[in-house]
């Protein structure tokens, strides 16, 4: 057993598993995620979630994956009788984007779905979420990355049916410039200029009463934060009104919401930004006109 306090992770994301009894969370395991050569994603599986089994292989990457690089942000997505982890890499070869991987075990192992990645491979893209409309319609919820749009975007893009490729074009749902929680910074082109702001870490979630609620990441005025979007629609279309302040405003983010086995709705997230310092951290949340609320 492994506690909680002692598992190196970011970007969290919970699986309840209700027939089991357990939680399986996933997450950036690499000790090192930053410009090193990728290693793979672990799990680890509890029944209380502050003392783990673990950690479980669950995707190393095949010989020939495109993806060398910054391997990132693993989503467990079940969909259709299978279990799918929406995850970013990077290679020489290819700009960042999000990889869909499956499998029929929630411990893998994970494979890639398709040959390439989902998101526009002329982008530098990240963090995509799975989002099944109304309509019974998937989509991917995901970032176009500041370093390249410089005004971080977050875009939904249709799928097939199989999750295999996009079935339509992005659509802009909004950029952190809309936040006024997000705050700007400095560019990494080395010309001092601080105007970029960033967006991380899409997740959505409905709430009991119908209200669609995203939950995403930027720079707030103590660091990295989570703040909360509401749909004025109740669609993915939006339009998208940001809350004033974050949820989560100091040293912490790229988090998703879960209802424990008491009925309980959690919010997730890590903490501090730093690595090697980074835990998984959760706090129960309670549903309001303004989103989730700690």
């Amino acid at each position: 057993m492994i506690k909680r306090e002692d598992i190196q992770i970011r970007d969290p994301f919970i699986f309840p598993c209700r027939e089991e009894g357990t939680y399986y969370l996933y997450g950036t395991t690499d000790r090192n995620p930053w410009n090193s050569r990728g290693v793979g994603f672990d799990a680890y599986v509890s029944r209380d979630l502050e003392n783990f089994e673990g950690p479980f292989t669950v995707f190393a990457p095949p010989e020939d994956f495109w993806g060398t690089h910054d391997f990132w942000a693993p989503e467990l997505h079940a969909y259709r009788g299978r279990y799918y982890l929406f995850a970013s890499f990077t290679s020489d070869s290819r700009r960042r984007g999000t990889q869909i991987l499956v499998s029929d075990s929630l411990l893998g192992p994970f494979l890639p779905l398709a040959a390439d990645g989902v998101t526009p491979p002329e982008w530098e893209c990240l963090d995509g979420t799975l989002f099944v409309d109304g309509g019974d319609k998937p989509w991917i919820v995901f970032c176009h990355e500041w370093v390249q749009a410089n005004d971080g975007a977050i875009y939904a893009l249709p799928l097939r049916e199989d999750l295999t490729a996009p079935a339509g074009e992005p659509q802009l749902l909004f950029r952190a410039s809309s936040a006024p929680w997000s705050v700007p910074r400095e560019r990494r082109d080395g010309s001092g200029i601080c105007d970029a702001r960033i967006t991380d870490g899409p997740f959505m979630h409905r709430q009991q009463d119908g209200t669609l609620v995203m939950l995403w990441s930027s720079i707030g005025v103590q660091g990295y934060a989570m703040g909360c979007a509401l749909s004025e629609s109740g669609e993915l279309s939006g339009p998208w009104r940001q809350n004033r302040e974050p949820v989560v405003s100091r040293d912490g983010g790229h988090g998703m919401v879960f209802r424990d086995f008491s009925g309980d709705l959690q919010l997730t997230w890590h903490s501090p930004n730093k690595t090697p310092l980074e835990r998984f951290i959760y706090h129960r949340v309670t549903e309001s006109p303004e989103g989730v609320v700690l």
